[in-house]
C-alpha cells in the first residue's frame, strides 16, 4: 500500500511541531507506520544545512543562497527519506516542505515565487503532500511563545516581526491557491482544540488505510 505524506506548515512558534507529534502519537496507537521527519534537515546531509541555515552566525547570508541551500537540503530528504518511506507504505510527517521556501524565501524575502518553484522542481521531483496543514496564528504571538520557552533563536526567528508577518500572509495566500490540498486551522485556541481540527483534517486523506474514526 502508498503510504500518506502530510506536511505541518506555520511561522515559527504556531505549535506546529507540538501537533505533529500529537498526530504521530494517535496514528502510532492505532497501529500504524509512521514516519517523522522535518525541514531542513531530515538526514545526516540535510542536518549539517540546518545549521548553518539556522545559525545566527551565518547573518551574511544572502536570501537566493539561502533559498538553494534550502531546495539542496530538500533534495536528499526526499531521495533518502520521503519517497523511500512513501514506497514502503508509511505516512510519513513532515514539519514543513516546500511551502516553507515559498513562504519565507518568497513573501518574506521577496524572492519570485515562481523563481522558488523552479529552483524546487528538481528537487522534490514533482513530489507534493497528500495534505498540508497550516497553522494560523498571530507572529507576534508566536514569538512570545518563543522568547517564554526559555530557548536561544534562530537566525530565522530573530527576523522583524514585519518579516514574520509577510510569511503568515504568505501561508495563507498559497492555501488559496489550491484549497483542496490544504486545510487552514486557528491556531489561536488551545492545543486540544487545534488537535482535534488536526484529526479530522488527517482523517480526510487517511481514510484508505484507517478504519473507524481517528478523531479525538
Amino acid at each position: 500500500m502508498k503510504g500518506k505524506f502530510i506536511v505541518l506548515e506555520g511561522i515559527d512558534g504556531s505549535g506546529k511541531t507540538t501537533q505533529l507529534k500529537l498526530l504521530g502519537a494517535k496514528l502510532t496507537d492505532r497501529g500504524l507506520p509512521v514516519l517523522y521527519t522535518r525541514e531542513p534537515g531530515g538526514t545526516r546531509i540535510g542536518e549539517k544545512i540546518r545549521e548553518i541555515l539556522l545559525n545566527p552566525e551565518y547573518s551574511e547570508l544572502v536570501p537566493r543562497a539561502e533559498a538553494f541551500l534550502y531546495a539542496a537540503a530538500r533534495a536528499q530528504h526526499v531521495a533518502q527519506v520521503i519517497l523511500p518511506s512513501l514506497a514502503e507504505g508509511k505516512i510519513v510527517l513532515c514539519d514543513r516542505f516546500l511551502d516553507s521556501s515559498l513562504a519565507y524565501q518568497g513573501f518574506g524575502r521577496g524572492i519570485d515565487i515562481s523563481l522558488l518553484e523552479r529552483i524546487n522542481e528538481p528537487a522534490t521531483g514533482g513530489l507534493l503532500p497528500d495534505l498540508t496543514i497550516i497553522f494560523d496564528f498571530c507572529a507576534e504571538g508566536g514569538m512570545d511563545r518563543i522568547n517564554q520557552s526559555g530557548r536561544s533563536t534562530d537566525r530565522i526567528e530573530r527576523e522583524k516581526e514585519e518579516f514574520h508577518q509577510k510569511v503568515s500572509m504568505g501561508y495563507l495566500a498559497l492555501a488559496g491557491r489550491d484549497p483542496a490540498r490544504y486545510r487552514v486551522i486557528d491556531a489561536n485556541r488551545p492545543v486540544d482544540q487545534v488537535h482535534r481540527d488536526v484529526m479530522t483534517a488527517a482523517e480526510g486523506v487517511l481514510h484508505e488505510i484507517i478504519t473507524g474514526d481517528i478523531r479525538a
